[in-house]
């Protein structure tokens, strides 16, 4: 019997959407009769011959996914990589049987259980027991095997206070524990997994991953979505990248992650970060980033460290109005997307009120102990349960292992990424 368990042949999805004629400001009551008209019309004429109703007087073909081919074994654990848009989350839609490729088939050797979005089989007016059930029954099992399994649910999800209450009333990271329990725990062959463990906690996080590594151990098959790299590279050992609606590559993980990360979007220091799209950038704008600058040693605008070399970091913000009980700062990010380091202004005493206008704000590292590669700075202003600006990894610099402090380059051995001068001597 062959090991291949999901095997996909010239997979595509294409997707018909629709675009409204732009009629300027002055559409006179008559023109938007006339065109509501229009419109009521082409949806009557699409009902009556079985097409899909769409909205708009220009129709657009959009390819979500295209000719994408690969075959999964039985017990491995594989990672789906891509930026929004990618066609990850189509594919998964596909192959948990939710949509039909509109060319290509696949075929699934095995029972799937998928967690795609919060919620996914669930009946918001039932209770999380009646849900457990109903869930597991979706996912194909008898009564007897969901009872069975039914306290390892619910010890899971951490919801037997809520058991008998209606799942409507449910934080979204209730829901979550509660689905992905059940989907974990009912003994799929294959289960698919999206991005939604985003919603839980970082400890209902660590405790799923540890959940599907032991999925895999079983000799059961895992595809997971996610776009935090050390996740992927924890629990895949293979992964696919995705682009565009294509496939780019399959192979190991890790140099699928190196390949990902290595066409990054970054931007460089004194770039103006006023107009950064929304898409990299998340918060209220009350508060925001304009300027994140790096200086050398000699005061020269820099991308490029030295190892063990003192250096500048400049944050210039500008703010709408005055914000007290304000923390704001810096981190330093791996290319794999760890964290390693960083900190805030209030570390060292300054204030934590921001007044209104622009403000600039300075940290001198003394020196650079990062060992030689490729890092990202992070930024985020907050205050308790309040994102003002967060930008993620996008001010991209390289750490160079030239000799500037005889206590700590060059570095002859790297381990890790921060090198701490250790004194060695023999006894």
């Amino acid at each position: 019997m062959s090991d291949i368990v999901i095997k996909a042949e010239n997979l595509g999805k294409r997707y018909i959407i629709g675009h409204q004629a732009g009629k300027g400001d002055r559409t006179t009551f008559r023109e938007a009769l006339i065109q509501n008209t229009r419109n009521l019309w082409n949806k009557s004429r699409d009902l009556v011959q079985g097409k899909p109703v769409i909205q708009g007087d220009t129709l657009e073909e959009v390819w979500a996914l295209k000719d994408v081919s690969f075959e999964i074994r039985r017990g491995e654990a594989v990672g789906i990589i891509g930026r929004n848009g990618a066609g990850k989350s189509t594919l998964l839609k596909i192959l948990s049987r939710i949509t039909e490729p509109t060319t290509g088939r696949v075929t699934i050797r095995g029972r799937v259980a998928s967690l795609l979005e919060v919620g996914t089989g669930f009946h918001s007016e039932l209770s999380g027991r009646e849900n457990i059930y109903l869930n597991g029954t979706i996912l194909g099992m008898g009564r007897a095997e969901i009872r069975r399994k039914f306290d390892e649910i619910v010890a899971f999800a951490e919801v037997e206070k809520y058991l008998d209450t209606p799942v409507k009333r449910y934080s979204s990271g209730m829901y979550v524990r509660l689905a992905f329990a059940v989907a974990a725990h009912l003994e799929p062959e294959i289960l698919v997994v999206d991005e939604v463990l985003a919603v839980g906690d970082a400890q209902f996080q660590k405790k799923c991953l540890g959940k599907m590594g032991e999925v895999g151990r079983e000799g059961r098959t895992v595809l997971f979505v996610s776009h935090h790299m050390p996740s992927i590279q924890r629990l895949c050992i293979q992964s696919i990248l995705l682009k565009n609606g294509h496939l780019q590559t399959i192979g190991r993980t890790e140099n699928i992650v190196a390949s990902y990360l290595s066409n990054a979007p970054s931007i460089s220091s004194s770039e103006d970060l006023t107009y950064l799209p929304k898409s990299r950038r998340h918060g209220n704008g009350l508060a925001r980033f304009i300027r994140i600058d790096l200086f050398a040693l000699d005061g020269r605008s820099t991308n490029e460290i030295s190892h063990g070399e003192p250096f500048t970091i400049r944050l210039q913000i500008k703010v709408e109005k005055m914000l007290e009980a304000v923390l704001f700062g810096f981190s330093f990010v791996a290319a794999d997307g760890t964290e390693i380091m960083g900190s805030t202004a209030r570390d060292c005493g300054i204030t934590d009120r921001l007044e209104t206008g622009i403000q600039t704000f300075s940290c001198k590292v003394d020196p650079m102990i990062l060992n030689p590669g490729r890092y990202y700075i992070r930024a985020a202003i907050f205050r308790k349960n309040e994102v003002f600006d967060h930008i993620d990894e996008l001010i991209a610099f390289d750490v160079l292992n030239v000799a500037h402090n005889l206590l700590l380059s060059p570095v002859d051995h790297l381990v890790g990424m921060v090198y701490v001068p250790f004194e060695w001597r023999h006894d």
